[in-house]
């Protein structure tokens, strides 16, 4: 149920460093406010003489406000520009922000390249916090199985007693055939419906057709055994209902009316399995918490359930004990090779079976699990052992103390579990088929060419590991690759040293990892001393910008800037690390060690690693590098790490939906990622970075426009604009077009962002948003609001022009000028952005017109301001005056900026436009 738990509330980049800048902005603030309080104090110490014939400060007027002395007028003035210019603080930012991303996700959930027809799912939005983020992914943290691979598992090998058998092609010797139809029972009433097509080998038919029984006849029976019963899977009666529909339910072994069985299990390793035990005569028929009810060649038999103890991350290992029909107690047990092979017992004594063969059997079975492995398949290793009465009544006390214990139930579990799971037969193993899903090479490849590196974290076998990286375009054959197995700490931290002295050269001013030197294996060679490092010079680790402006010469934006996986001899690096060394390279006082390996490769494959490992790995990457991070994952093992990464993705796959359900977004297939982050990905995170900068400077220059003024009317809050305007200001002026613009806005269309993959790496950069271009922002805010006040100002400073008209002036110029600039900085104009913006302006006027067309007590002050105002040349004329000359400093510094000093998306975006 810990597994099912929702997905973690997690906040965005952008909005920690928006916060920073709320927190400057807010500073900014306090400062104006003192300087107007402050201000006051030394406007009425200057003129404290004259204040007996000003209205609301002498004693001879009427004091309908009160005098509250010069102190009391300065807090007083203080509190009040803090209630004048607290639209300094953008609270509305963030509701329009929510807005925004909910529009956004709307887009992504209807993007129908991102839907997947065979699951019938398309992209769910779990987190409406974090959609930009997925624009700076800098490490994607992948798992492999239902990940990369379809997980629709196929049995391909099974390797007997040190004998090889080997799914055939040849469709006449597939199970159904009529020569190798041995799960039929006699009477025709069972047929079973396998998970995956089964095809059997007829050498291991012949052998089990034979009536004498022999060693390697006993061991294939103990084989397909443990194939059907070591499991959790559950038979299911499909059959035809009188209305024409298909009903399913758990089947039962006295049910003679049988149609069809079909296997549900919580893997598809363990149905594959089931159904493979079915091909060849070994055919689950019913499973209950009592007894288990096998088909044996046409022969049913029940097998009483004694005990079981299900996989573990610490055991890696399954078994059952079950009492046979003969009355023998058997230990069938299935796991990981790497757990299972130390189990194995050589004794004659134990076996009765000569430890010369079991040796032989050892040697051929690890041979037959390496050749598995470099096919890219899961492998496990299937044994099996008879207890003795003794024994069992041991083990029966054990495992009865934990069933009963509460506190401790999970540790004596384990304890019972190991007194059985030793000393054991070694039957065999098995090799599964699990084939990559449709466009995960060009996937990972689209991925690493856009700067992210992709790291694969499973808990296959190494060698099936290695084997799936090269058939997913994660490994290529000129990769330098480091393989660390360590079996203790002080090894691991030899390896780990040795490889780093021999690769990475690490800048302690710059934190750059540099890779130089040549390929060991470090699990059984370590250099002598590391090679002589030859430094990349900066001007390999970056092209300059005057290489890259020439469109004919344009696709260099797809290759990486500063790769610091390559090495000297322009080779990239993988490393390649299994779990056990990964217990000692987590510790606090190796970790360092690893990353700095890690981060100096381009490729990392963790094999052999458990759920926490993962979470762990993440977790480094999350605190040493400060890049963000995105976790994929399918099943409940990748939920940790799906949890622990910035941006976490889960696929819907054959696993449940625990990942799904614990992930921010989740995908029907690996291949919808790189849509996701480099169209999606890149659009949210500009949109919402300018969306962000451009609110700061729509509140900022309204307020500085109120602060200019009260530098000129001793110091007084009263501003020129009336209270409604200023209300409405954000909410209807220029609240609408922000919004339109952060939902709709693409500075370059889908197909270019594919096709340009490094385009990407702008997001990974800033370059949307950014101290430098707050501050930017800030400076071009300020010189806006001096045109603003200025310009009115010195127009009508001689005039006998009322605050009222010249207020008029002010707040429509403003609100024209801050949607001129959207509409100069839109680049993707929809007829809705074009209503946003110019209806937005009419509706300004429209406002404008009924406030003052208002006769009430408070209004009618500045009644019919509008008309009067407007019907002279000075206030179109100031309107053209502001506008051209508040936008010139920022139309020419852009117009420069992407003549001289284009950025890849400039570039990119040239390249559009001049094709159409």
């Amino acid at each position: 149920m810990l597994n099912s738990a929702g997905a973690q509330s997690k906040r965005s980049r952008l909005e920690h460093k928006m916060n920073r800048e709320v927190i400057v902005l807010s500073l900014f603030l306090l400062i104006c406010c003192f300087v107007s309080g402050l201000g006051m104090g030394l406007w009425l110490e200057r003129h404290e003489d004259q204040l007996q014939n000003l209205p609301y400060y002498g004693k001879t007027h009427r004091n309908y406000y009160g005098y509250n002395g010069k102190l009391g007028e300065s807090i007083f003035a203080f509190l009040s520009s803090l209630i004048s210019f607290q639209i300094m603080i953008p609270i509305s930012l963030y509701i329009s922000m929510e807005l925004v991303r909910l529009g956004q996700s709307y887009f992504m959930i209807r993007d129908v390249e991102m839907y997947d027809k065979e699951t019938n799912t398309r992209l769910q939005c779990r987190a409406l916090n974090i959609n930009e983020d997925l624009g700076q992914v800098k490490f994607v943290l992948s798992d492999k199985t239902g990940t990369l691979t379809e997980n629709k598992m196929e049995f391909r090998f099974a390797s007997i007693f040190g004998e090889n058998y080997e799914s055939t092609d040849d469709p006449e010797e597939t199970f159904g055939s009529r020569e190798n139809e041995l799960a039929t029972e006699s009477t025709g009433g069972v047929s079973w419906k396998p998970k995956a097509g089964v095809k059997v080998d007829p050498r291991l038919v012949q052998i089990l057709k034979e009536s004498t029984s022999s060693l390697q006849r006993n061991m294939v029976h103990d084989y397909l055994l443990t194939l059907a019963a070591c499991n959790t899977v559950v038979p299911t009666k499909i059959k035809l209902t009188s209305s024409g529909n298909l009903e399913m339910e758990v089947a039962i072994a006295a049910d003679e009316e049988i149609a069809l069985v079909e296997y549900q299990g919580e893997s598809p390793d363990e149905q594959a399995l089931v159904a493979a035990a079915a091909s060849y005569g070994y055919t689950l028929v019913e499973r209950t918490s009592n007894y288990i009810v096998i088909n044996v060649l046409g022969q049913r038999m029940t097998f009483e359930l004694l005990g079981m103890h299900e996989f573990d991350s610490i055991r890696k290992c399954m078994s059952v004990i079950v009492k046979c029909p003969n009355g023998q107690v058997k230990v069938l047990v299935k796991g990981a090779d790497s757990a299972l092979l130390k189990k194995i017992s050589l004794s004659e004594k134990t076996t009765h079976i000569a430890g010369e063969r079991q040796a032989q059997v050892l040697f051929d079975t690890q041979m037959h699990l390496d050749m598995y492995s470099n096919k890219g398949l899961r492998t496990l290793v299937v044994g099996v052992r008879e207890l003795s009465d003794s024994e069992f009544t041991n083990w029966q006390q054990l495992y009865a103390k934990a069933n009963a214990s509460v506190s401790e139930r999970a540790t004596l579990l384990q304890e019972a579990a190991q007194a059985v799971e030793n000393d054991l037969i070694l039957l065999g193993a098995t090799g599964i088929e699990d084939k990559l899903q449709d466009g995960v090479p060009e996937t990972i490849s689209t991925l690493r060419n856009a700067g992210i590196k992709v790291w694969v974290l499973t808990g296959d076998k190494q060698e099936t590991a290695i084997s799936i990286g090269f058939s997913c375009a994660l490994l290529t054959h000129d990769m330098k690759q480091i393989i660390i197995n360590a079996s203790d700490k002080q090894q691991c931290h030899d390896a780990i040293k040795a490889a780093k002295e021999a690769y990475v050269q690490v800048d302690n001013r710059h934190r750059m990892f540099r890779a130089s030197g040549r390929s060991y294996d470090f699990a059984t060679e370590l250099p002598g001393g590391p090679e002589k490092v030859t430094e990349l010079s900066n001007a390999s680790l970056s092209r300059p910008f005057s290489q890259r402006m020439k469109l004919d010469s344009f696709r260099s934006i797809n290759s990486s800037r500063a790769d610091s996986g390559r090495s000297r001899h322009g080779r990239l690096l993988a490393l390649i690390i299994d779990g056990n060394s990964l217990v000692h390279a987590l510790d606090k006082d190796l970790e360092q060690e690893l990353f700095d390996l890690a981060t100096a490769c381009q490729v990392v494959i963790c094999c052999r690693v458990a759920p926490l490992q993962k979470a762990g790995i993440v977790s480094l990457v999350k605190r040493k590098s400060k890049e963000m991070t995105l976790a994929i994952g399918d099943g409940a093992n990748d939920v940790s790490m799906i949890q622990m990464a910035d941006v976490g993705v889960g696929i819907s796959g054959q696993e449940g939906r625990q990942a799904v359900l614990a992930s921010d977004f989740a995908l029907g297939q690996f291949r919808f990622l790189q849509r996701l982050l480099l169209i999606h990905g890149h659009l949210n995170y500009r949109r919402l970075g300018y969306m962000v900068l451009y609110n700061f400077y729509r509140n900022a220059v309204l307020v500085m426009l109120l602060f200019w003024y009260t530098l000129y009317t001793a110091f007084s809050t009263s501003p020129a604009i009336t209270q409604w305007s200023l209300v409405l200001y954000s909410v209807i002026y220029t609240s609408v077009p922000t919004i339109a613009v952060a939902i709709m806005d693409r500075n370059l269309s889908p197909q270019t962002l594919l096709k340009y993959p490094g385009l990407y790496k702008s997001g990974q950069e800033n370059e949307s948003y950014s101290k430098l271009l707050f501050w930017l922002t800030m400076l071009d805010t300020l010189w806006q609001s001096l045109v603003l006040f200025y310009a009115p100002y010195l127009t009508f400073r001689h005039s006998t022009i009322d605050i009222w008209s010249i207020g008029s002036i002010w707040i429509i110029s403003v609100v024209i000028l801050v949607n001129l600039h959207l509409a100069m900085d839109v680049e993707h104009y929809t007829w809705i952005t074009h209503l946003a913006i110019w209806g937005s302006i009419v509706a300004t006027y429209i406002c404008l017109i009924v406030l003052d067309l208002l006769t009430d007590d408070d209004s009618l002050v500045y009644y019919g301001t509008i008309f009067n105002i407007a019907g002279t040349a000075n206030y179109w004329l100031d309107i053209f005056l502001i506008i051209v000359t508040a936008l010139l400093p920022r139309f020419v510094l852009k117009i420069v900026k992407q003549k001289i000093w284009p950025s890849d998306v400039d570039i990119a975006r040239e390249e559009e436009i001049r094709k159409g």
